[in-house]
């Protein structure tokens, strides 16, 4: 049985979807009925286990525990300390309660979603209020120690801390004004020694708690929590080890508050949180805790420069009483394996490293640390001669970089608003509240079986375009039929909205097996930019005008905006991020000129990801949000003023980045607002832009909403906006629901509309 009485290496968590996503055919077997829950917990199991016996095999000295799940791990925390809203509370099965929060069930909304921190995995946000009973609930992190013991391995549970989850949370509906989460602290502190306890008698040795909200800006009350919180589990009387972690960035403050607690361990990132070695030898209390020095990214697919994180991590030497070598975060927001990327060859697949080889280099910089360099130099030197030879690889386009040294501040304007708004609604047409959908339309199973085919070679391109556009030709009469307004073509020739353009973009490679979680059952493949980006040629035009020819109404010319194609790749490190973006803004610049010149007079450019990159310190988030306005401004600057811009934005708390959504200066801006029950729009408050189109019902959720609801939701948003300015249409694209539901839903959709249209001007 594996030990962890000693901390060489370790890592914060693994991916848990499953090599070959095994997780989401599960699960979603399970969701369509097609399997039972004996055969879904089977392969939980399975999961479970290959995960605990690879990394005890790989040479860790700690095996993380309790990282599996099967949709959130910020929602097991919360079915851990009881932490269920009361309208599931009737739901006594725990499995169907957990998914029923995440994905909703008639008369009981699915929780909130969001993303964690600045990555593109999505949270379900706790609700927590005056009258929420906090207590033992969910006993997974137990039950899957025990597990873990019968396989051998000593695990180390992991859980989301008590204050990030009250800093998470949002405050339950009913809630008194001035309610905050944080207020129960001390309740669910209680809760968490109780947990501690119960692993403890298990027989765990130690216990992460992960604290991530302090990586951003804290005030003094909430960084004064923190010390409450963990003077008290650390006073616990049985209670396994604890350790601490923190981490997409630095510490700071909260840093020296944890050192002065009587907890055991620290867990630092110092890859994006390096200050923090700036001065730690003077932080009291450090000289007797572990300090895991987290010195290998777990959000990003390069190669650690070993001696680099060694120089860093030896930085800990004498100042912490033991150093142990850790990734910056979990892994799973990496692929679990490289070594199987048949396709990824030469200088780029040397550049890389997926969760599986970032396990050996931290299990290689832990012998480092301890045995010495020597112990370990001929690894490190084929390591740093690897580094080297890439580095030195063509990377650079000198036309592309000749062209944007062109640009001048006329690239990025184009007329006013108001003009605008004239011009196009002459030219359009439209009525008042008219109906769109963001972009993509149900994929069936035949339509990836001849994806696949075509690229394996089974199907030529005639045939297969031949096959995409009679469903194209099917979604827009049935599109014509519902009685949308504003069409689209519904993207069957896409797998992924920015791994679809990946393939088509000069600077990319893509991966076969390279999925990672973005929420629930959803998983993506994010593209790996490695070099200069370019065009080579149209990638969308052929689809829309195609579309565009079988119908007089207007059909929307469908892209994926400069920021997040950035946000949901794994992006090159060797220069500026902003530099990069202004690439990608250029190669879309080409795009939306050519769908222009096509005869497509509606382009939407989705940029879903505009908050999820904002920096967690208010210091860096102007420079930010500068240079990601001006890309998506430079890709769309070009256009007439007949040409109507639309965007989207999804699952973020938009007030955060109400200036920058004002900045890209589209003249339609729809927004994710059907969970928060269009609190979004407050938030959104006078910033609210042109054209607004609050998604109405939530496309995560199997649920239909009825005529009722939705007019009721478009009723609400008439409080912040015009008739005129105000567009129905779902929260997010429907690629992943079923025909009839949504079929059922828009056809709701446009009928709520009609009624609200009536109502407007009668």
């Amino acid at each position: 049985m594996s030990s962890v009485s000693t901390t060489g290496s370790t890592v914060l968590g693994y991916p848990r979807i499953g090599p070959h996503r095994e997780l989401k055919r599960a699960t979603e077997a399970f969701w369509a009925g097609r399997s039972d829950v004996s055969a879904l917990h089977e392969v939980a199991a399975g999961l479970r286990r290959d995960t605990w016996t690879t990394l005890r095999d790989a040479g860790l000295d700690q095996v993380p525990g309790n990282t599996f799940s099967f949709y959130d791990h910020v929602l097991d925390t919360a079915l851990a300390v009881g932490a269920v809203p009361e309208r599931f509370a009737g739901i006594t099965d725990p499995l169907q309660r957990m998914f029923a929060m995440a994905r909703g069930r008639t008369g009981a909304p699915a929780c909130e979603m969001t993303k964690w921190f600045d990555t593109n995995y999505h949270y379900l946000v706790p609700e927590i209020g005056p009258g929420t009973r906090l207590a033992p609930g969910s006993r997974a992190a137990l039950e899957e120690f025990r597990e873990a013991l019968r396989s051998g391995v000593v695990t180390r549970p992991v859980l989301v801390g008590p204050v990030t989850l009250l800093l998470l949370s949002k405050p339950a509906e009913g809630a008194p004004e001035g309610f905050r989460p944080l207020d129960l602290l001390g309740p669910l502190v209680e809760v968490y020694r109780d947990l501690l306890a119960e692993l403890a008698d298990a027989g765990a040795e130690w216990v992460q708690l992960d604290e991530p909200a302090f990586a951003a800006d804290r005030s003094d009350d909430e960084i004064a929590a923190l010390r409450r919180a963990y003077d008290r589990l650390a006073a616990a009387p049985r209670r396994p080890k604890i350790l601490v972690a923190s981490y997409f960035g630095e510490l700071g403050p909260a840093l020296p508050v944890l050192a002065s607690t009587a907890v055991e361990g620290l867990a630092l990132d110092l890859v994006t949180g390096a200050s923090d070695l700036d001065g730690i030898d003077g932080v009291e209390g450090i000289g007797g805790k572990l300090v895991l020095a987290g010195v290998v990214d777990g959000r990003n697919v390069w190669r650690t420069d070993l001696d680099a994180a060694l120089v860093t991590a030896s930085r800990l030497t004498g100042v912490a009483g033991r150093v142990g070598i850790s990734t910056s975060c979990s892994l799973l927001h990496v692929p679990y394996d490289l070594s199987v990327e048949a396709s990824l060859t030469g200088d780029v697949v040397d550049m890389l490293a997926f969760a599986r080889q970032k396990v050996d280099e931290v299990v290689l910089l832990g012998r480092a640390l301890h045995g010495g360099r020597a112990s370990v130099a001929a690894e490190f030197d084929a390591a740093r001669e690897t580094r080297e030879r890439v580095a030195a690889a063509a990377r650079r386009d000198a036309t592309v970089r000749a062209r944007l040294a062109e640009l001048g501040a006329d690239h990025y304007r184009r007329g006013t608003a108001d003009v605008r708004a004239k011009v196009q609604r002459e030219a359009l047409g439209l009525p008042d509240v008219p109906t769109t959908t963001i972009g993509s339309f149900p994929q069936t199973a035949a339509i990836r079986t001849d994806r696949a085919a075509h690229r394996s070679g089974r199907i030529d391109t005639g045939e297969y375009t031949g096959r995409m556009r009679r469903e194209i030709a099917r979604v827009v009469a049935l599109q014509e039929e519902i009685g949308l307004d504003v069409l689209v073509h519904g993207e069957p020739e896409r797998n992924d909205m920015v791994q679809y353009f990946a393939e088509n973009l000069d600077g990319f490679a893509t991966t076969e097996f390279g999925w990672v979680q973005s929420y629930g059952s959803r998983c993506v493949r994010p593209p790996i930019l490695h070099s200069d980006v370019s065009r080579p040629a149209p990638i969308t035009v052929d689809w829309a005008s195609y579309a565009q020819s079988l119908s007089q109404r207007p059909v929307k010319g469908m892209l994926t905006g400069p920021v997040t194609i950035l946000a949901w790749s794994f992006v090159r490190d060797d220069q500026p991020l902003a530099d990069t973006a202004r690439q990608v803004g250029l190669a879309l610049r080409d795009e939306v000129a050519d769908l222009e010149a096509a005869g497509i007079r509606i382009i939407q450019v989705d940029e879903p990801a505009l908050r999820e990159l904002l920096p967690l310190h208010e210091r860096d988030r102007a420079g930010y949000l500068e240079w990601a306005v001006d890309a998506f401004r430079m890709s769309v600057g070009g256009v007439a003023d007949g040409t109507q811009i639309h965007t989207h934005l999804c699952y973020s708390e938009f007030g955060e980045v109400v200036g920058a959504i004002d900045g890209l200066d589209a003249d339609v801006t729809t927004v994710e607002a059907a969970r928060s029950r269009m609190e979004v729009l407050a938030d959104l408050g006078p910033g609210i832009p042109r054209g607004l189109g609050p998604g109405v019902y939530d496309v995560h959720s199997p649920e239909v909403p009825d005529t009722d609801e939705l007019a009721g939701q478009l009723t609400a948003a008439l409080r912040h906006i015009g008739p005129e300015r105000l567009w129905a249409n779902p929260d997010c694209g429907l690629k992943t629901r079923g025909e009839p539901e949504t079929v059922a839903a828009l056809t709701n959709l446009v009928a709520a509309a009609r009624r609200v249209r009536a109502q407007t001007t009668g």
